[in-house]
């Protein structure tokens, strides 16, 4: 069934995929799931189509190998599991056994940022640089819950690779109201209009982006967050018309390493569209193993937590 919600609650992403999956599985006979031991948000799809579930244990490689086998057969594969491991650990099958060929296989996964208190092991920092380096691979990393659902459903129709990044996937913060935007894999959302300023972000710092905005909004500032949650390809148009509209003041806050990142591709469209800016801040993670704590406490120790991101506005709106 499909999964209902409140706007401002805390909802787990890993359900929306159990049950989105589910439901597409009676759409589309030919839709496998598959996990490396990390399954126990698709028991619904595991119950009602054991045929088309497999989990392969502790091995990444093998899992997106089985994959990409399963689409050369016509069928529409899910790998679903933890994005260090099947970002780095596979990352040769993904390139060649998927991406190569350009098969359907969606890689579905959590851990992605600082999350989980996992330590560096367990952190995929690295993850969106590796990824969007791939030929015919889509990138989205996902803040609201609800999107996952959506972006899971507009995939099924794509002919090559897509990467769903997300936090640990309990408990997420439900962003936006149903209807209230229209959510297109390789579309920004203009998650908070303003003219100020531009805050880009994706995935888990969304949340407090919208946060330091109303934060600045108490300070008579305008701030337009966009939530630029396909990173690959990027929303370019929107780029464009944030630097005109927003005074040319960007900053990017994201949950990954500064460099290699969103900021990075967004640096790109700016110097390749010739685009003129007043100011640019990156916020992420810096050239660190990040070490152990929650989110929040390692997003303030390493530079780009709440206060940092409004320092950061602060000091983008005072340029001139």
């Amino acid at each position: 069934m499909p999964t209902t919600f409140t706007f401002g609650e805390m909802l787990s992403a890993r359900s929306v995929i159990g049950s989105t999956l589910a439901e597409l599985g009676e759409e589309h006979e030919n839709l496998f799931v598959l996990t490396p031991d990390i399954g126990q948000s698709l028991t619904e799809f595991r119950d009602a189509f054991p045929d088309r579930f497999i989990d392969v244990g502790l091995a990444e490689q093998a899992c997106v190998g089985i994959a990409a086998g399963l689409a050369y057969d016509g069928n529409i594969p899910v790998v679903s599991g933890m994005l260090p491991f099947l970002s780095m650990r596979a990352l040769e099958q993904v390139r060649t056994d998927v991406c190569y060929p350009n098969l359907p296989v969606k890689i579905i996964g959590t851990h992605g940022g600082l999350v989980g208190n996992g330590g560096s092991t367990h952190y995929a920092v690295e993850d969106l640089t590796l990824m969007g380096a791939l030929t015919n691979m889509t990138v989205t990393s996902i803040g609201d819950p609800m999107m996952v659902g959506e972006i899971i459903r507009q995939s099924m129709a794509m002919s090559g690779p897509i990467y769903i990044r997300l936090a640990v996937g309990k408990k997420d913060k439900v962003l936006y109201a149903p209807g209230e935007h229209d959510i297109r894999i390789g579309k920004g959302i203009v998650a908070r209009d303003g003219s100020d300023l531009t805050i880009f972000t994706h995935g888990t710092t969304v949340a407090q982006a919208l946060d330091a905005a109303d934060a600045l909004a108490e300070d008579g500032r305008s701030v337009r967050v966009v939530d630029m949650f396909t990173l690959k390809p990027i929303d370019e148009e929107l780029i464009v018309r944030s630097a005109e509209e927003t005074g040319g003041r960007f900053v990017v806050l994201e949950d990954h390493l500064a460099y290699g990142g969103l900021a990075t591709r967004i640096a790109d469209v700016v110097a390749d569209r010739g685009v003129s800016l007043t100011s640019f801040e990156r916020l992420g993670i810096p050239q660190v193993y990040a070490g152990f704590g929650d989110d929040e406490e390692l997003r303030d120790k390493h530079g780009y937590g709440l206060e940092a991101t409004i320092a950061a506005a602060r000091r983008a709106i005072a340029r001139h």
